[in-house]
């Protein structure tokens, strides 16, 4: 690979991962829950670092220690459905707020109870401008893929395995905890975000103990085969996507081949990467074309019996 081409890629993901993120009323937390005792998983040998985007994002990079943040509604609002919000970063960092803690936090203004799953990552520097040199690899197939549409699907990515493993343990502890946080295991979804999207769909058509209830697939990409049971998705892309241009349309397409519910919203611009950054691009709706899905789903409705204790 030329070393032009290799600035290119470097360049491009950089702006990726520095999504602006929208500004949002902070909302009731709980600390951060760990997904696994501690010894039990194995470290990367480098200690979890962070660092700020040119817009002033934080990346979360080297994750060993996946953990939950959970976001509740005010008291009086929860309507008992869940959802895990899974960020982007091609499996080597993590947006954890734009494509994490302001979502959650959007969600829990409606009533969901909302959840940030950090998931684990590859080994890197912990520089967004030195990606470790399988994830440059990944990103020229993935570039080449979008000019020539091969391979039909990408291949996992090296950290697609673990972060996977990581969602599905996510899914167990909340539905397990789900009477103490006034929650219906029934209605346990999971938004993810480019990366976080790719662990959203392998849940969705992976096995069905840790299938979420229902998925959100924001700039995500195609994973197959999907099964009659797949949980119903929401799908929405940018027509511009520099990554992925036809992953949105190839996902719908299988879910609806399988006879699984989704919906599709393709929106004329706003690249990779859009998340709650206001860009005065038509992606700029995307939440709330997600609400009224939710809605129309009986999602944002309140529980017809208790399903737990009040959130706090």
């Amino acid at each position: 690979m030329s070393a032009f081409v290799r600035v290119a890629i470097v360049s491009t993901i950089v702006a990726l991962l520095s999504s602006t993120s929208m500004a949002q009323e902070v909302g009731e937390h709980e600390p951060e829950l760990r997904l696994y005792r501690k010894g039990t998983i194995e470290s990367l040998g480098v200690p979890e670092s962070r660092a700020k985007g040119p817009a002033g994002d934080a990346l979360i990079f080297n994750v060993s220690d996946p953990s939950l943040e959970v976001f509740r509604p005010a008291p009086g609002r929860a309507n008992g459905t869940a959802v895990i919000i899974a960020p982007g970063g091609g499996f080597v960092a993590l947006g954890i707020d734009s494509e994490g803690t302001a979502v959650a936090r959007r969600l829990a203004q409606i009533g969901v109870t909302a959840i940030v799953l950090k998931y684990r990552t590859i080994r890197s520097t912990g520089d967004p401008t030195q990606l470790p040199e399988v994830h440059v690899h990944e990103m020229e197939t993935l570039m080449s893929r979008a000019k020539s549409g091969i391979p039909p699907e990408m291949p996992p990515f090296a950290g697609e395995p673990h972060a996977v493993e990581d969602g599905a343990r996510a899914l167990a502890i909340v539905r397990e905890r789900a009477s103490e946080w006034g929650i219906d295991p029934k209605r346990v979804g999971i938004i993810g975000f480019s990366a976080g999207a790719y662990l959203a769909a392998d849940l969705a058509i992976g096995d069905k103990a840790s299938k979420p209830d229902f998925v959100g697939l924001i700039y995500g990409g195609l994973r197959t085969p999907v099964p009659t049971d797949a949980s119903p998705a929401f799908i929405a892309a940018a027509a511009d996507d520099e990554f992925q241009p036809a992953d949105a349309t190839l996902l719908f397409a299988a879910w609806r081949a399988a006879g699984v519910p989704a919906e599709l919203h393709v929106y004329e611009r706003g690249g990779h990467g859009f998340g709650l950054a206001a860009k005065g691009a038509p992606s700029d709706h995307w939440f709330e074309e997600l609400i009224w899905w939710l809605k129309a789903r009986g999602l944002l409705a309140a529980p017809t019996a208790p399903t737990g204790s009040k959130p706090r």
